[in-house]
């Protein structure tokens, strides 16, 4: 009873949280919308209300002290204004064959290697790279900084790559200029690459050890950006949604805001700045347009944040703890904001999601999500950490309104708490599966764990599929799925049948080894028919933590068959990169969306690891090397 009862707690306590919800076009308009600032004055009145308050409670502050320790120093401004300061600031192609394991069909992710028609592009270390595969030619074309000419690296990390048509966006975020920094290149069909501009989107750091700040949708560049408010500042223009084409000399004042007042919303709660106060924004960038254009949508909320593309809107969940009768309560909300500029709505909730795969916007017109009574958000390793008891919030998106209205209690269902603090989900076919394994740190021995598996639209309970090894990553087979766990020395890849009652079916172990990446990009599965395929996945040594992945490109990528969900080893193609290598590296020289990938082709294999590419070829059932290829800058430049 005791996660009946704890979620129906959070469901009361629910109806002080602030929220935010996305449309979709699929769907008819809802009735109700959040409601928009009529305009710019409103909001400079809200502002200038908060700091109004602000210095009242100030004056009341010093002249308290004052009077407790007359001998005592008043305090001043500056410092009663940076605890909440530092407080925020601490929250602070779809026609051609895809080789990103993404979260939905049609919905591209910022990544770091892409394929445009005969050519890889690979994103790394600050530079951008080609690599020839067409005519079965496997040869380094082309490098070029990741920034533009004249712009000053340092401090800024680019992190990921879209491909739309011929152009190249590649997206970092500057902490030298404050903001999300998206680089534009374009590539010749030889595979030369031409830089043409660089744009600055105000935003917060993006950074999630788990999601991906971008979004591709046809031609159409999607961001979720942040921005943490200082609500006491004079002009709150100064830090809304905003963009600038770069050119030598540019200054704040060339940045055009994207957000109009009547684009920018608020639900019915009462926001307390002292909690912290964000503007969520969704920013679409049209890339087919000669010069980036961009418009953003963006509701007024509380700071913490889990964010969701689907086709057509993107959904972001707030979280932040609030007193309620001196005892400390999680206040949640999620907003569902269209793809299409249509108005936001939202609807208040309980809990909170772990990441991105937690949610799933269905084909029966209802949102499904994974939460945790004590879910902590996604920002800078927040989903590694994430506490409480589990439950499956399900409502129909016809739900969703202004934002008055909460989740009833009947809409959560309980489930099973599983052993273990870093949890990973994944939605496959009908069923919702998710377990705990060890997430970025070391594995410890572990001899028995479980999955647990359910029927997101059914009422049949949370079936518990024992495994001899934690769950570090959940993917899709075709209509049923693999778990890949440690036990603290072996790497585990057990297959699960997705029947009436889902069973582990298989389990094939590889000794002495950790998955050398954690991000989902890191696998990718490329079927062969209904009940075949091949699975490939970066490798490490046992007992080493994912954090490794940091610095070193993984030791081999591993190749594996499925046969009706029978898991047998093709084989490994190793790296044989030299280690430490100078590359002249002059920004992101960390790889923090990692570094290695297994890249399926037509009937072509390959394997990323760093700097190098290796190619094999299947042949009696067993994967061979074939070639391999360096393309870092060294060799690219001596080749020219």
């Amino acid at each position: 009873m005791r996660n009946k009862f704890t979620l129906r707690v959070a469901v009361a306590t629910a109806v002080a949280a602030v929220i935010f919800v996305t449309g979709s076009a699929a769907h008819a308009a809802p009735k109700k919308t959040l409601q928009a600032f009529a305009s710019e004055q409103e909001i400079s009145d809200l502002f200038k209300r908060w700091a109004e308050e602000h210095q009242r409670r100030a004056r009341a502050e010093r002249r308290s002290q004052i009077q407790a320790s007359p001998s005592a120093p008043a305090a001043g401004m500056g410092a009663m204004m940076a605890a909440p300061a530092a407080k925020m600031a601490d929250q602070a192609a779809a026609a051609e064959e895809s080789i990103t394991n993404v979260q939905h069909a049609g919905v591209d992710e910022g990544g770091i290697v892409k394929r445009h028609g005969d050519h890889l592009v690979i994103l790394r270390r600050g530079r951008l790279f080609t690599v020839r595969i067409g005519d079965n030619a496997l040869a380094p074309v082309s490098v070029a900084d990741a920034y533009g000419a004249g712009i000053e690296p340092g401090g800024a990390w680019y992190d990921e790559m879209l491909i739309s048509g011929s152009t190249i966006a590649v997206i970092g975020y500057s902490y030298a200029r404050g903001g999300t920094e998206v680089g534009l290149f374009e590539i010749s069909s030889a595979g030369r690459l031409r830089y043409q501009a660089t744009y600055h989107l105000r935003s917060n750091d993006y950074y999630s050890s788990r999601n991906y700040a971008s979004r591709l949708i046809g031609s159409k560049l999607v961001f979720y950006t942040p921005l943490v408010l200082n609500p006491f500042a004079g002009d709150p223009w100064a830090s809304f949604p905003a963009l600038r084409r770069w050119r030598p000399g540019v200054t704040a004042a060339d940045f055009k805001p994207i957000a109009p007042a009547t684009r920018i919303y608020r639900t019915d709660e009462p926001l307390d700045p002292y909690q912290g106060v964000a503007l969520h924004t969704v920013t679409v960038c049209d890339l087919a347009r000669p010069e980036m254009d961009c418009e953003s949508t963006a509701v007024l909320g509380t700071p913490g944040r889990v964010f969701y593309v689907s086709g057509g809107s993107v959904y972001v969940w707030t979280t932040q703890w609030r007193r309620n009768r001196a005892v400390a309560v999680p206040g949640s909300g999620v907003f569902r904001i269209p793809l299409d500029g249509a108005a936001p709505t939202a609807l208040k909730t309980a809990g909170s999601p772990i990441d991105q795969f937690s949610f799933l916007e269905g084909d029966d017109n209802h949102l499904n999500v994974l939460v945790r009574a004590n879910g902590r958000g996604e920002g800078m390793w927040a989903a590694e950490v994430s506490a409480g008891d589990f439950a499956l919030l399900r409502v129909s998106l016809d739900s969703f309104s202004d934002g008055r209205e909460a989740a009833p209690a009947e809409a959560y269902k309980p489930l099973p708490r599983p052993n273990g603090h870093a949890i990973q989900s994944r939605y496959v076919g009908p069923y919702l599966l998710y377990g705990a394994g060890a997430g970025w740190n070391r594995a410890q021995r572990t001899l028995s764990s479980q999955v647990y598996a359910l029927r997101y639209a059914g009422d049949a309970k949370a079936h518990e599929i024992p495994l001899a090894h934690g769950v570090d990553r959940i993917e899709a087979l075709g209509a049923n799925a693999v778990v890949v766990g440690s036990d603290g020395r072996d790497l585990h890849f057990t297959s699960v049948r997705l029947a009436a009652t889902p069973v582990a079916q298989d389990r094939y172990t590889r000794k002495d080894a950790a998955q050398g990446e954690t991000r989902s990009h890191g696998f990718y599965y490329k079927p062969e028919s209904d009940n075949a395929g091949f699975v490939g996945l970066p490798v490490v040594g046992g007992n080493r933590a994912a954090s490794r992945q940091l610095r070193h490109e993984s030791a081999a990528v591993l190749f594996l068959r499925n046969q009706s969900l029978r898991l047998t080893e093709l084989g490994a193609l190793d790296s044989r990169a030299e280690a430490n290598a100078n590359d002249g590296c002059r920004a992101s020289c960390l790889d923090w969306y990692g570094n290695s990938r297994p890249i399926f082709v037509g009937n072509r294999v390959f394997a990323l690891m760093g700097y190098e590419i290796v190619e094999g070829e299947l042949a009696a059932n067993r994967l061979a090397e074939v070639r391999r290829v360096s393309f870092s800058p060294v060799t690219v430049s001596l080749a020219r």
